[in-house]
């Protein structure tokens, strides 16, 4: 017979375990502890006070948090598969006549990127490095004004605001720093978060959040948005099942980029 662990022990292995693989599910720790689903949430409780989890349906995400912006270089060698297949998936679902919003970032790149140079469309954003990097742009592209942000090869403040309050968008495209359901979307800087509200209040249909799996459970110094103001998320399949199943009861909807899932190249949840 299994010896029963007395609540600090078992916090302390949910807490290993929770370390180690990023994401638990509650009936897994029930079992590796050999304690019933209810003391186990209330375990879950008691850490996620703490700050050092967040729970989900079903079970607990690691809180990892980002209080630096990363060097833009630095992201681009992270998932970059994954962002190609988001942003190829979000690029899809830009329409001829759409007005549309792109805020910073490598992932927002890639939409920009595969966005047919033929497009009957406007797109507006505040990224600088896809301006720069990409050169077979057709559609019309405005560039907002602001102070340049170096980290993140963007624009930001005042004047960037001041451009936005001039038009609404059709369709909104958010790339995040992190996306947590009890903190909503973050960033780290007070400048693109800033951006970003503007944005997302002056559209008039779909806010879509851009975001490979490693965003979850992230949360930086500086909410954008709650997760009851996001339409959808458009992620890849290594986005975890339970974070899945929490924004769902949230009434986010869910695209998953993926090779070779039929002719779209995703599946909806």
């Amino acid at each position: 017979m299994r010896k029963t662990l007395i609540p600090a022990q078992r916090r302390e292995r949910i807490q290993d375990y929770i370390t180690t693989h990023k994401v638990a599910r509650l009936a897994d720790l029930s079992k590796m502890l050999n304690a019933s689903e209810a003391t186990i949430r209330r375990d879950l409780e008691k850490l996620e006070d703490t700050g050092f989890l967040e729970r989900t349906h079903g079970g607990a995400v690691l809180s990892q948090r980002l209080s630096r912006e990363p060097e833009y270089q630095q992201r681009l060698r992270n998932s970059p598969h994954e962002k190609r297949l988001i942003g190829q998936l979000a690029a899809s679902l830009i329409e001829d006549g759409d007005v549309v919003f792109i805020n910073g970032g490598t992932t927002t790149t890639e939409i920009i990127r595969h966005i047919r140079p033929s497009a009957d469309i406007t797109v507006i954003t505040n990224n600088l490095f896809a301006a720069l990097e990409i050169d077979d742009i057709g559609f019309e592209l405005i560039l907002l004004g602001g102070i340049y942000q170096q980290v993140s090869l963007s624009v930001g403040g005042f004047f960037s605001i001041d451009n936005l309050k001039q038009v609404y968008a059709d369709k909104t495209f958010i790339g995040v720093d992190g996306i947590s359901l009890k903190y909503g979307c973050t960033f780290p800087t007070s400048a693109e978060a800033e951006v970003v509200r503007t944005m997302m209040g002056r559209t008039r249909g779909p806010v879509y959040i851009v975001a490979d799996h490693s965003k979850w459970g992230t949360v930086s110094n500086y909410e954008a948005a709650k997760i009851e103001k996001i339409h959808s998320l458009i992620t890849d399949a290594g986005f975890d099942m339970n974070a899945r199943q929490s924004l769902s009861t949230q009434s986010v909807e869910i695209f998953i980029a993926q090779d070779n899932i039929s002719d779209t190249g995703y599946h909806k949840e």
